[in-house]
Order: structure tokens, then sequence, then C-alpha cells
């Protein structure tokens, strides 16, 4: 039996519509939905909303099955309410990204109590039994995140992979994690430490600062940043940074110090991460065809409401539970490929190629 599953990344049509409410109102079909997604936030991502939430509408809507999206803001708490509010209105399955693992498997268990069944969106809730696990191979992203900073400081002329002396002083690489409460925080840090490790083990690298940043909040990555900039004296040559909105954050760090671009790794393919890429602030993002995992989870539910196998052989680990999981396969962003993200839908022309940035785009 196979571990882990991994789907091609396919062409995507694109978006036919983007609920402008969608932060402040939970989008239903139907008030006592049957499938109940719980989206976590708006800090950590511009994805949520802008992505997730009408690729969702999209797919249980072309599945002809009633459902509610709400959004937690970030509070744990409040997405528990949200998914106790979904089973009472009579929810048969509760798409969960994850806040942290208590509150989680907390509504886990209140599911399972109403006899409905809850499928881990995105984030594995460690420690629970969900249905399902849907989400993009995390270690995969933090492999190509790792590569790609490799690949810049390769780029700048900084590296050739021996060991590199600057006047005195070896290449430091940063790293700027995720939340600590989120199960994907580690798999990125993991991939993307299996690529450096090796190089601060060999010397040819030095590890600086390695922070996680609490809740992804953007705001707190900057003052973070800030911190290890004067820790290291401005000495940082490269960062492994585990999302566009972090790397924004590294950005903003560098300009307000008056500081040149260093290599720096992203993830989400957000229109501001691909503007940092194509003006030389942001060496790569990932690329996670959000619009795929969401129809992916879609069906999953489906199959759950109707009583289906899932058909799914592949499972992970989850604290000694195999847990069926579908992953799908993440893709590199730089300045040489950032247009198939145009091509395939996922982000408009419009929305990357506008004042400043107009200059830069192909």
């Amino acid at each position: 039996m196979k571990r882990i599953l991994i789907v091609g990344l396919v062409a995507l049509t694109a978006l036919t519509a983007v609920v402008a409410t969608a932060i402040a109102k939970p989008t239903a079909k139907s008030a006592a939905g049957s499938v109940c997604v719980l989206l976590p936030d708006t800090k950590s991502s511009v994805r949520w909303e802008q992505f997730d939430r009408p690729a969702f509408v999209t797919a249980l809507k072309a599945a002809g099955v009633s459902y509610t999206i709400t959004n937690a803001q970030g509070d744990a708490q409040k997405q528990l309410s949200q998914a106790n509010q979904c089973l009472a209105n009579g929810a048969k399955v509760v798409i969960v990204t994850s806040l942290d693992a208590g509150s989680s498997i907390a509504i886990q268990k209140a599911a399972a109590l109403k006899g409905a069944k809850t499928i881990d969106y995105d984030r594995l809730v460690v420690g629970g039994k969900g249905a399902a696990y849907v989400s993009f191979d995390g270690h995969s992203v933090g492999v190509l995140q790792g590569q790609g900073v490799v690949a810049g400081l390769k780029a700048a002329g900084k590296y050739t992979g021996r060991r590199v002396l600057l006047p005195g002083r070896r290449l430091v690489v940063a790293e700027l994690n995720g939340g600590p409460t989120d199960n994907n925080s580690f798999l990125f840090k993991g991939g993307y430490d299996s690529v450096l490790t090796p190089l601060y083990n060999s010397s040819r690298l030095k590890k600086g600062p390695d922070k996680f940043v609490p809740q992804w909040d953007n705001q707190q990555a900057l003052t973070i940043f800030q911190q290890m900039l004067v820790q290291t004296g401005n000495k940082i040559d490269a960062v492994a940074a585990a999302n566009d909105g972090l790397a924004n954050a590294v950005v903003t760090a560098l300009k307000a110090a008056k500081l040149k671009p260093v290599p720096l790794s992203g993830q989400d393919a957000t229109a501001q991460g691909v503007q940092n890429i194509i003006s030389g602030w942001q060496t790569m993002t990932v690329y996670k065809a959000v619009p795929l995992e969401a129809k992916a989870a879609a069906a999953v539910a489906v199959k759950l409401l109707k009583g289906q196998p899932l058909g799914a052989a592949q499972t992970v680990k989850n604290n000694g539970y195999n847990e069926p999981a579908i992953l799908i396969k993440p893709q590199s962003i730089t300045k040489a490929n950032y247009t198939i993200l145009f091509q395939q839908g996922f982000l408009k022309k419009s929305e990357v190629c506008v004042g400043t940035y107009a200059q830069y785009c192909k």
C-alpha cells in the first residue's frame, strides 16, 4: 500500500467569480448545509478568501450539494463555534483548515457525536482522526523553497557549490518559518532544511537566525526579521521564508534599511509575491493550484455524504493513525515562468502588472 499520493498539476480554468463580501459574511447555498467549510483567517495568506472560497463555491455548486463557508479570522474558539453551528444546522461533512490541534480535535469529536465526518484541509490535524487529509505535498514545497534559495545565491554569483567566504565570513542564510501551531510549517521547514542543512554542516553556508512567526502574522514577521538584521549587523545573505506574506515582510525590512535584495523564497503565488519576483526582490514562490485542492476536497466530501468508498489506498501517518490522503504536487515559480499563472487563470495579468510593476512584465 502506498503511503502518499501525488496528484499532477494540471491546467486550471479561470475562476468565474470572486466573492467580494467573503470576509465579512459566510457563503451559503443553504442555511442547513450538508457540507461545512471552515477557513482559518485572512492574515496568514490572501489565498483563503481570494482562491479557496470561490473554488469551493464552484466545486460544491457543481456537485449539487448544500454548503456553508465561514472564516474564523484566526480565532480557534470562533472556528469551533462555527463548526458547532454547522453541526446544529445538520452538516454531515466538515472541511476544516486547522488553527490549532486542540480546537480542531474538538471539532472532530463534536462531528463524530453528530454522526458527521471531517476532512483535514490543507493542514493535518495532528493527533486527530479525520476521514481524509487533502493538501499539497508540504515537504516538497519546502524542498522547492530550499532549492530556490541556493539557486538565487548561485545566480547572484555568490555561491558555486563550494565553501564561499565573503570578506572574513561565510554566506548567512536566515529562516523565517510559518506559525508554530500549524503542522505545515514543520513540513515546509523540513523540506528546505533537507536542502540547506547539509550545506551548513559542510561549512558551505552558515545558518543564521531561525524563527517561527506566530499565526503566520506578517506584521510580526516584519518585527522578527528586523530583529534578525540587528542581530547579524545586517549581514544576512539569503532568506528561506515560508510564504509570500513573510517574504514581503523581509522585502519591507530590507527596503527600510536601504539594503539590497537577497535570495528569498516564498509560497502561494500571490499577486504581491509575483510582483516582488519580477521586480527582483524575491527569488521564487511555490504555486499551489488551490482550485485543484478545493475540488479534490469537495469530491471527497461528496463521497462521504453518499457513503461511498474514498478509493484512496494512500495514507499519511498521524500519531499512529493511517489517514487517507490526497497530496497535490506543487510547482516552483520564478521570473522565468511566472506567466503560466496567467495562462492557467490562477492570477490575472491586471492584478500583477499594475503601477510601477507594469515595466517588469513580459
